[in-house]
């Protein structure tokens, strides 16, 4: 929608003398407006870094992705398992498998970054309107474009196909009394001051460690001695227990996930009819043209 806007009739600089239709013109070739200031409209590239600017974004959360996908594959995480077609084996170590599609989609992400950067740099200094400079505009927009669509195709094949380790990330989920805090929040919803709740749970780490055991280990009594609240409850001791208890919008709660996931769709079939309806127009547009005078 924003650069649905067209620039003819600007000249090379401020108008024309000619006494031209623009909106007619416009009308005719399918655009929705005019530019409405002729200086401005040969001198701006805003559209071109808004364009190098939104694949830019796009191609900075691929590569956090990718970098969540390359340290979970590892042999210390093991939490994924990336296909062998998105994976190549070791020039020296016959068992590892190396994850070089999100590695290379990682790495993309300097050639992205640095034509946004020097467009941006190229424009900073132009004096108004066209300057020769502006020719740079197409091999930096043209290379981007073509760099993020081809790591997305890559990287939805990887994710599509990748494997989770459930038990391996069931297990790490609750590593290192992450559980703790639960604890200390259920005391705090008793009426407990959390600075007090927080020495409590602090003692009962220590004594976990010095037992060589965690919280699903400990008996009702432990509990109970620990504070008379957990005499009637326990916090969660699992990490589904912990997930579900964050049951507010945002939180990890499974339903709240559902929601979020069946927003996303919502959102993104919006967008989807949003395309269709104007490939629709520019079809329209295209076949009027086609057909010429006493055409559709």
């Amino acid at each position: 929608d924003r650069v649905d806007t067209m620039p003819l009739g600007s000249g090379a600089m401020a108008g024309v003398t000619y006494p031209i239709d623009r909106e007619t013109t416009a009308d005719d070739l399918g655009f929705r407006r005019i530019s409405r200031n002729s200086m401005d409209a040969i001198a701006d590239r805003d559209f071109v870094l808004d364009s190098m600017f939104s694949l830019t974004m796009i191609q900075m959360h691929l590569s956090r992705l990718a970098e969540e996908m390359v340290v979970w594959s590892s042999g210390e995480f093991r939490f994924v398992e990336i296909s062998d077609a998105f994976a190549t084996g070791s020039s020296i170590m016959p068992q590892k498998k190396n994850p070089d599609v999100a590695e290379l989609a990682r790495g993309k992400s300097g050639r992205v970054f640095g034509r946004f950067s020097g467009m941006l740099s190229m424009m900073k200094g132009l004096p108004l309107t066209y300057n020769s400079d502006m020719q740079e505009d197409k091999e930096a927009l043209f290379e981007i474009v073509d760099t993020v669509f081809a790591v997305l195709t890559v990287m939805q094949g990887m994710v599509t196909s990748m494997r989770f380790n459930r038990d391996r990330l069931a297990e790490a989920a609750i590593g290192g009394f992450s559980l703790a805090t639960d604890a200390a929040d259920l005391l705090a919803k008793q009426g407990v001051p959390f600075r007090e709740a927080h020495e409590v749970i602090g003692s009962l780490v220590k004594i976990c460690i010095d037992r060589g055991v965690t919280f699903s280990d400990l008996t009702d009594a432990d509990w109970t001695a620990l504070h008379p609240v957990f005499a009637n409850e326990k916090p969660p001791l699992t990490a589904m227990e912990s997930i579900n208890a964050r049951d507010i919008p945002g939180g990890t709660a499974a339903r709240q996930v559902r929601g979020a996931i069946d927003h996303a769709r919502t959102e993104l079939s919006e967008a989807s009819a949003w395309l269709a309806t104007e490939q629709t127009r520019r079809d329209r547009v295209m076949s009027r043209d086609s057909t010429g005078p006493g055409g559709e």
